[in-house]
């Protein structure tokens, strides 16, 4: 059976930038991106390609950031999707590679987060659980002290970008992938959880646990609905994707209060 033709759009490097520009992307800003590559349409050059577009429309002078989430470095016995054998929890916890923000891929965060991870230049943070990587020359800022039992509050990149002023692209992605909403749940009394993880220590690795707030994407597809229709978000097409184009902190300051109407 034949393979049909790509439907495309075509999308290259240069219509990216265009796009993006377009949309209201301004050289010189810091983002945090949350993409997805087949979204994108027919992309030639792929990530790469991607990249390269965005970084075009930053400019030497933006940053880019993404996260690298390793969510499979985690405890055995709160695996769902799917479970293991209880009998396999403690040679898991044995035998997990440790968290190395030099090697460790992300989990699940998309190909372009993960090229940008790999590009030469790139600064990553240290949490075990939520790391993000960053390029351009607020990337220190954003990535350096990220402390490993703060996974997505005041201790994290979310607030060092609300900081910054930066602005969130979500790029063929929905609102249930906004890590800026999390940073809301820190600032609210919400529930703490205990993480199970492997982390490289001065002596070698090990298994450790902290307690964690207890974050959850639950009902962020209507809190980002709700946003759009009352905030300043910017909403239109990159390539063959939509794209929303919005301010951290307006998000932030935003689920805050729509958290403690709608969470018990």
């Amino acid at each position: 059976m034949p393979v049909p033709p790509p439907t495309g759009p075509l999308v290259t490097r240069t219509t990216l930038t265009t796009d993006l520009r377009a949309l209201g992307v301004l050289p010189g800003e810091t983002l945090l991106l949350h993409s997805s590559l087949s979204a994108l349409g027919w992309v030639c050059g792929g990530a790469v390609s991607v990249v390269q577009g965005l970084l075009d429309a930053l400019g030497p002078n933006g940053t880019l950031t993404v996260p690298t989430h390793t969510g499979g470095n985690s405890d055995p016995a709160q695996w769902r999707r799917p479970p293991v054998p209880q009998e396999w929890w403690a040679g898991i916890r044995a035998s997990m590679p440790a968290y190395d923000p030099a090697i460790t891929p992300g989990d699940g965060m998309g190909t372009i987060a993960e090229t940008v991870r790999r590009w030469p230049g790139a600064l990553r943070s240290a949490h075990p659980q939520t790391s993000f990587a960053a390029l351009g020359p607020r990337a220190a800022t954003i990535t350096d002290g990220h402390a490993t039992d703060c996974s997505l509050g005041e201790h994290s990149p979310p607030a060092r970008l609300e900081e910054q002023n930066a602005r969130v692209l979500l790029l063929g992605t929905d609102f249930s992938t906004c890590t800026a909403f999390h940073l809301a749940e820190y600032r609210m009394a919400s529930p703490r959880t205990e993480m199970g993880r492997a982390v490289l220590t001065p002596v070698g690795r090990r298994w450790e646990t902290v307690t964690e707030v207890d974050v959850s994407a639950d009902g962020f597809d209507e809190l980002g609905a709700d946003f759009e229709r009352d905030g300043a978000v910017v909403r239109g097409r990159v390539g063959g994707a939509d794209a929303l184009l919005f301010p951290v902190a307006d998000a932030v300051a935003y689920a805050q209060g729509w958290l403690a109407r709608h969470r018990a």
